[in-house]
């Protein structure tokens, strides 16, 4: 209900905009933005898809060539006769010089056109009965190389992958390995080396759908860098560190002995590979915007429509408060808005002609009414002013008096003196001092019947005194208080009177220790103030209730607080005349 409320409470202009924004903006503004980082990450999932496949691709490929040189290795190391050779005594030159061209050229010389994986192949021997040349040469050659010290100091005869750094085409990958020895020949230090291809490593370290930059990688240490850092050496310095906002993706060899601590590590720029998500983005912008102008235009046009002429029935409803009865000018529309200011013209002429057709009229009905109320409300104070009874109370007190019984004289003077203000007050309004004295007399009255049982206090400030009230209004609320509620307690009754002025408003007030009303009860009382029939006869609370009404009309207020067993707190509020 609050929220019905409070939508009724919004301009209707803005309550379509409430739907348009609700039903509009924000579901194609979410629905894009869904559309858009699902998109976003499919194309960026599928991206890093494709770079892991081409990574994993590359490590493939760079794998198989360098197994394929192992295995060329494999077959020199088992070559028995080429052993053989190598670990031959020559006391006749020419006797190496026949084996080195009848076999050991032959055996090196048939791999590498074969294998474009294979640029040279090269043994290193100790045996100085050689003539050193060609592709067999001194370990002597060797002995600081970095790579010869390794393998020298490895206790198996596994291939190991080394990098040249003395050779000046880069990169330059070798696999070296021990060579066996001959049975039955003396032994000697036998080495193989089969350098790769640097183009053809290059090659495959290039074989990239996206810009980016392929390492690859010994221990942390750069063997190649398919787009190298211009102040970094390949295999001088460690791995520089990654760029912030790259993507890396790094593949290994964990199955393969002789390439322990090597890996493939891609790096690119993310804005690089997501270049595609800023299309998709911006496909999904250039479909968003129709989708939001032009649902906007059609509301503006819409609410336009609607906003100008319910504004213009507006103002000229308000005119017609004002007393202006002119007609809006209307095109003959067929929509609700359109049949509205037909039916307000339709209206304001009729208003217009029944004002003038019969104000003469009113006025006198208006007239009578008025003269009716006066009427009655006289005649509801005669109701509660008989004069007879006024000659018969004093005739009853000067008997008293003549008996000397001076109580009862006392009390019928307070009831002649209730009587004779009803006859002396010649207006509807009194002043406050005068009606607490009539309720005095009242008081004292009940005071003398019940005896102890009843207790009063009566306050009223300096500035409320001689305010005007309507005759009779505290009286009958203190007979209700001590006949209703005081009467039927069996002692300790008390009633507080309290009158004060705040303002411009006049505050009544009376409490009383009785027994209290039920809710029944004082829903019936507030029934009064939204009653119009005719009072009659009837007195007591509704006789005042009346009376204020036509008094004040809706300027007074009426405050009853009580409860069965309770007491009872009412508290009028009138407004300073």
């Amino acid at each position: 209900m609050k929220l019905s409320g409070a939508l009724h409470n919004i301009r209707l202009r803005n309550k379509m905009l409430i739907i348009y924004f609700l039903s509009v903006l924000v579901p194609v503004i979410l629905t894009n933005v869904i559309f858009y980082n699902i998109t976003t990450n499919n194309v960026k999932k599928q991206k890093m898809q494709d770079l892991s496949l081409a990574i994993e691709q590359m490590r493939n490929e760079f794998l198989y060539q360098i197994d394929v040189v192992v295995g060329i290795s494999t077959v020199l190391y088992n070559d028995s006769i080429l052993n053989g050779y190598l670990d031959q005594q020559y006391d006749i030159s020419s006797d190496y010089v026949f084996n080195y061209h009848s076999y050991i050229t032959d055996m090196l010389e048939k791999y590498a056109p074969v294998y474009r994986a294979i640029q040279n192949i090269s043994l290193f021997t100790d045996n100085n009965t050689i003539i050193y040349g060609g592709s067999v040469l001194a370990i002597s050659d060797i002995e600081k190389e970095d790579w010869y010290k390794r393998l020298k100091s490895s206790r198996t005869s596994n291939p190991i992958i080394v990098r040249d750094s003395n050779s000046t085409i880069q990169p330059t990958i070798s696999i070296v390995r021990k060579m066996n020895t001959a049975v039955g020949q003396a032994h000697y230090e036998k080495v193989i080396k089969i350098d790769l291809h640097p183009e053809l490593i290059k090659q495959v370290f290039s074989n990239l759908m996206f810009e980016g930059n392929v390492i690859l990688l010994a221990d942390d240490v750069v063997q190649y860098e398919s787009s190298p850092d211009e102040n970094e050496e390949q295999g001088d310095t460690a791995h520089h560190a990654t760029e912030d906002g790259a993507i890396v993706l790094e593949e290994n060899f964990p199955s393969v002995e002789y390439l322990q601590g090597w890996r493939i590590s891609g790096e690119f720029q993310e804005w690089k590979v997501l270049e595609e998500v800023r299309k998709s983005r911006e496909f999904v912008i250039y479909m968003a915007l129709p989708n939001v102008l032009v649902p906007t235009l059609i509301i503006i046009w819409f609410t336009r429509s609607l906003n100008v002429r319910l504004i213009r029935i507006l103002k000229q409803m308000k005119r017609v408060k004002n007393h202006s009865f002119e007609t809006i000018d209307n095109e003959e529309t067929k929509d609700e808005i359109g049949q509205l200011t037909t039916e307000f013209n339709r209206m304001t002429s009729q208003i217009s002609s029944l004002i003038h057709d019969v104000y003469k009229a009113d006025i006198q009905k208006k007239e009578l009414e008025l003269q009716r109320n006066q009427t009655q409300l006289h005649a509801l104070q005669s109701q509660i002013n008989p004069h007879f009874l006024f000659n018969s109370l004093e005739t009853i007190r000067m008997r008293s008096l003549m008996k000397s019984e001076k109580e009862t004289a006392k009390i019928i003077h307070h009831m002649a003196k209730i009587f004779r203000k009803s006859l002396t007050w010649g207006n509807d309004l009194v002043t406050v001092k005068d009606e607490l004295e009539l309720v005095e007399s009242f008081l004292q009255i009940q005071k003398y019947r019940f005896g102890d049982k009843l207790n009063y206090r009566i306050e009223a400030d300096e500035a409320s005194l001689e305010e005007l009230i309507p005759k009779m209004t505290l009286q009958p609320l203190v007979e209700n208080a001590s006949i209703h509620g005081i009467e039927p307690i069996k002692n300790g009754g008390k009633i507080d009177i309290r009158i004060e002025r705040k303002a411009d408003k006049l505050i009544l007030a009376i409490m009383d220790n009785g027994i209290g009303m039920d809710e029944e009860r004082v829903k019936r009382i507030y029934s009064y103030l939204e009653s119009e029939e005719v009072i009659g006869e009837r007195i007591g609370m509704q006789n005042v209730i009346y009376r204020l009404k036509l008094i004040y009309g809706d300027r007074f207020q009426l405050l009853i607080n009580s409860a069965p067993g309770k007491g009872t707190y009412i508290r009028l509020q009138i407004p300073v005349e």
